[in-house]
């Protein structure tokens, strides 16, 4: 039922969250009123509770599931888990980034701050990320390729060309559509190459149409309580779903990086899997939107840090398996220890997200550059009419 395909390396899709109260993240640059009129929940200080609350939980699912993957070899358990995740916690981060991008346009200060919050942290991190392997792998051949996104940075490659591509998608009579078509051809199409990772833009670009074209009433709409407990049963059969599968299934499916064909398998099963996956995603997504709490909590703060957890957290994912962790502490691969790894993971990340963090390393996250950018004229003229 499943297409078998050679195991390739496991890489995570990742996440993008604001960066603070007083400004919104790249993945929430509407206006300056954008988490004023677009959220269906209690605000504070400017900001969605619900959506800083769903960023962080989903980061923290990021962070375990990187956690789960070396186990996942050994425990069909782990795989199933780690398969269930990765249906949707991706897409959930990608559907709201694309919901805060309804209002973007070639607007010069919305430009800046796509450079300032994406482009100029994925220079930042891919460059770092690439010296990082050369010592804790021992490759000092590894090259640094702004052309080839490695490990996370990938999103950010993503999210730069999404945001670019918004005017677009408001335009066309039928964008939802159109983005599945584009994902189907490229999961075909095993000649798209590496560059940019644009396997994985194109793949996962529905997921932020989706986003553009969802409206408030639509998250309330899976808030329901009615829809919170259709949503056990449907986790409960997609654990299972899982579980059957993991061992007839690759894993590699979820990660929308690669076409059919370099899964070893014919183009239309490439396509039916892009197809199911998609509505896959979106089932999951909402059963887990239902679940998000719309109140503000202890977590809701650390929803303006994703971008710094998820990011940061990589070294710690990576050099986990460059210095043989998982192979030097056999009891990892136990029960207690795979239940150990995953609070670890969760503790990690969360630690990454705290103001004190984000204080520290604001500077690659949020730099405002204003000498990289040309005054305007007009803003001087008001500002010498004001004085």
């Amino acid at each position: 039922m499943f297409p078998a395909a050679a195991t390739p390396r496991r890489e995570l899709p990742p996440a993008r969250a604001a960066e603070g109260t007083d400004r919104a993240e790249p993945a929430e640059q509407l206006s300056g009123t954008a988490q004023a009129t677009a959220a269906p929940a209690p605000k504070s200080e400017g900001r969605n509770a619900f959506f800083d609350n769903a960023k962080y939980l989903a980061i923290v699912l990021v962070a375990m599931g990187h956690a789960w993957e070396p186990l996942t070899d050994g425990s069909r358990a782990a795989e199933a888990f780690y398969m269930t995740v990765y249906t949707f916690h991706m897409p959930a981060f990608i559907i709201i980034s694309g919901y805060f991008s309804r209002s973007f346009d070639m607007r010069k200060d919305r430009l800046q701050r796509l450079v300032t919050g994406v482009a100029v942290p994925y220079v930042l991190f891919e460059t770092a990320y690439a010296f990082f392997k050369r010592w804790a792998d021992d490759d000092p051949g590894h090259p640094v390729s702004l052309l080839d996104p490695w490990f996370l940075t990938w999103f950010l490659v993503a999210l730069f060309i999404w945001r670019l591509t918004t005017p677009l998608w408001k335009v066309v009579r039928w964008p939802i559509p159109l983005a599945v078509a584009i994902a189907v051809m490229a999961s075909v199409s095993p000649d798209i190459g590496d560059d940019l990772d644009l396997q994985r833009v194109l793949q996962f670009l529905p997921f932020f149409v989706l986003g553009l074209a969802l409206r408030p009433e639509h998250f309330k709409m899976v808030q329901r309580r009615a829809v919170r407990i259709a949503s056990l049963p449907v986790f409960a059969g997609a654990l299972l779903m899982a579980y059957w599968a993991a061992p007839r299934m690759s894993s590699a499916w979820f990660y929308h990086r690669d076409s059919a064909q370099e899964l070893g398998t014919t183009w239309w099963i490439g396509a039916i899997m892009t197809l199911a996956l998609f509505g896959c995603s979106i089932v999951m997504v909402a059963c887990f939107f239902s679940w998000v709490p719309t109140r503000r909590t202890w977590f809701t703060v650390l929803g303006a840090g994703t971008l710094y957890g998820y990011l940061l957290h990589g070294f710690l994912a990576k050099g986990s398996r460059f210095w043989g962790w998982f192979d030097d502490y056999a009891w990892l691969h136990t029960p207690l220890g795979e239940i150990a790894v995953t609070l670890i993971a969760g503790g990690i990340v969360t630690a990454l997200c705290t103001p004190p963090v984000r204080r520290v390393f604001r500077f690659a996250m949020e730099p405002t550059m204003a000498w990289a950018f040309r005054k305007d004229p007009a803003d001087a003229a008001r500002a010498r009419v004001s004085a």
